[in-house]
């Protein structure tokens, strides 16, 4: 490309080529272009990028850090920004001199040290195969990393009496006190051959029960692991020998480091869902906007979210989600079905008005063509043909302006009732969604909530073996509150009864209004004395928690019953028993707590 020869031509040929390349036109790829076409180089732009590029290549990269701040140096160079290539110098300038030297002369002490003793599990030749792995470290700071780690491993195991360390005499240390007993955990520990070969059983059959039993329910969607585990835990079983067990001590090694590699996509993979779910809700909080339903169905979903992962996390959010979805394709079919009916309309009055504006205008030229025969008429007989001819135009487009305006105001109605439908339609869909899981007063669950949640904790509590209690819980005096501050002021109550009450439950609980001022609670892994402390802890935290109506500050209290969950019983049997302790607590006293065992058994 020829050099223009002048600043004009040379800005001008920039410009050009800014354009023809699709540069972004900033201030740094202007000046880049210039200096280009102008043939100054880069230098004379004030940023020296070939001698900082030679420097970059002499950069020593002997550690992972030094090695992230020179790649980022070379990118900022490449990308020609020399403010960022300018920190990242810095950058790693100020690193050489953070940096302190490790005290290797203290470290190589301490490994010899212990390379000269004697630690159970630890031989000589799986040291020095210890020793090799650790050489094999790339950089200075991540030798003496590993180094320290495997000292540490020495240092911590304990000492191994059947084989003395050196220079060390073999006298047998005094008696103690029976009543003295020693402080340090490093003491020496002795087996006899019989014991020795107990322990070696007993730390097989651990080994194939993690390898059998434990590992395969954590690698379900890693068959290929699972398979692996059961060929470790075959070699196991048949190992008779030292050598057969240095084997197996490397097979674990590698499918160890397999296995924590597989953990962290895994985590990598559940983090990425997470956060794909959070950008869908940000989205569909956005195309929401009149909705009120969906918005508090959005919010509970990111508070679920927001929690730490479990099983029961992840069925309430499927249930919910399930929800949503289902309010958004009847939002979407009420709007199709009121876009139809409203080009319907419109399309039946475009063609109504087409017709009634066809008929006037051939009025319009019949009442022309007469007017003009009416002028040219020479006498009374021709005009009164001709009037005869416009009175009956005259009656033909009245009667079609009357036909034209009955249609409209047929159309008209017909959009009304299209627009009352739907309406109607939106009250159905709004009374439909009180059905579907939870409450919309108080956020809870419904009762075919709960009975979905009751289907759940059944099946967990079967399978796991562990006993699932179900609480009926009352608000005190609720009718008086009504009728002395109103249905507001209970509604009021309510609401926070289950806010305080979901704050103090834990994560695995369930909370669900079972009609009016009454709640269940499905409490897991929780027997029944257990289940009752729950209970008395929530009174205890209802009181304190401040309701206020105006200006009056009220307490709310609330009667309760608990009884455990008898295996193959319904729900509705639970919850009968839970009520009819329930009643005997309101009948006690209110705000008391009242359990039922099993049928037959006594209330506490």
């Amino acid at each position: 490309m020829p050099v223009p020869a002048s600043p004009f031509d040379i800005a001008r040929e920039t410009l050009r080529q800014l354009a023809l390349r699709r540069t972004p036109p900033t201030p740094e790829n202007y000046l880049k272009l210039y200096n280009e076409i102008a043939g100054l180089g880069t230098e004379e732009s004030g940023f020296p990028k070939s001698f900082v590029q030679q420097i970059a290549q002499r950069l020593p990269r002997n550690t992972a850090e030094h090695q992230r701040l020179a790649r980022q140096l070379e990118q900022a160079l490449n990308s020609g920004d020399a403010a960022a290539g300018q920190h990242a110098l810095e950058q790693y300038l100020d690193s050489l001199h953070a940096e302190t030297p490790p005290a290797w002369n203290t470290l190589i002490a301490q490994l010899l040290r212990q390379w000269e003793g004697r630690q159970l599990g630890w031989t000589t030749a799986r040291k020095r195969e210890s020793i090799e792995r650790v050489l094999s470290a790339s950089d200075p700071a991540t030798l003496h990393a590993r180094l320290q780690s495997l000292l540490r491993a020495w240092s911590e195991a304990p000492a191994n009496p059947e084989v003395p360390a050196p220079d060390e005499e073999l006298a047998e240390p005094p008696a103690a006190s029976p009543d003295i007993r020693p402080p340090d955990h490093t003491d020496t520990v002795r087996f006899t051959a019989g014991e020795a070969t107990e322990l070696l059983h007993d730390l097989r059959e651990l080994l194939l029960l993690t390898l059998e039993s434990v590992m395969p329910s954590f690698l379900g969607a890693h068959p290929e692991l699972a398979h692996d585990a059961a060929l470790i835990a075959s070699t196991v079983r048949q190992a008779g020998s030292a050598r057969a067990f240095a084997s197996i001590r490397k097979q674990m090694g590698k499918f160890t480091l397999r296995l924590g590699a597989t953990a962290e996509d895994d985590a990598e993979i559940r983090n990425g869902l997470l956060a794909l779910f959070r950008l869908l809700l940000e989205n569909i909080d956005e195309l929401v906007i009149d909705d009120q339903w969906l918005y508090g169905q959005i919010e509970m979903l990111r508070e679920i979210v927001a929690q730490p992962a479990s099983p029961r996390m992840i069925d309430d959010a499927e249930l919910r989600l399930k929800e949503l979805i289902y309010k958004q394709s009847q939002l979407k079919h009420n709007l199709s079905e009121a876009q139809r009916n409203l080009r319907a309309v419109l399309a039946g009055f475009v063609d109504q008005l087409a017709r009634f504006a066809a008929s006037t205008g051939a009025y319009h030229d019949r009442i022309e063509v007469c007017a003009q025969k009416i002028a040219t008429a020479r006498d009374i007989t021709e005009i009164g043909a001709l009037l005869d001819q416009v009175m009956g135009d005259t009656r033909s487009i009245q009667t079609e302006a009357s036909r034209s305006h009955d249609e409209l105001l047929l159309a008209r109605n017909r959009a009304q009732a299209a627009e009352a439908k739907i309406s109607a339609l939106q009250t159905e869909l709004d009374q439909a969604s009180r059905l579907i899981r939870h409450d919309q007063l108080t956020g809870t669950l419904n009762r075919r909530g709960l009975e979905e949640m009751f289907v759940k904790e059944r099946a967990r509590a079967s399978r796991r073996g562990t006993p699932l209690c179900v609480a009926l819980l009352d608000i005190d005096n609720f009718k008086r509150l009504n009728d002395t501050y109103g249905h507001h002021t209970g509604d009021e109550a309510l609401r926070h009864l289950a806010t305080t009450v979901r704050q103090h439950l834990r994560p695995q609980d369930s909370l669900a209004r079972y009609g009016g001022e009454e709640f269940v609670i499905l409490l897991p892994e929780t027997d029944i004395e257990q289940g009752c402390q729950a209970l008395v802890r929530l009174q205890r935290e209802l009181t304190r928690a401040l309701f206020m109506s105006g200006e009056d500050r009220l307490v709310i209290t609330f009667s309760a019953g608990v009884t455990p969950w008898e295996t193959g019983e319904a729900l509705e049997t639970s919850v009968t028993r839970a009520d009819t302790a329930m009643y005997q607590a309101k009948q006690a006293g209110k705000n008391r707590v009242v359990s039922l065992p099993a049928p037959g058994g006594d209330p506490i």
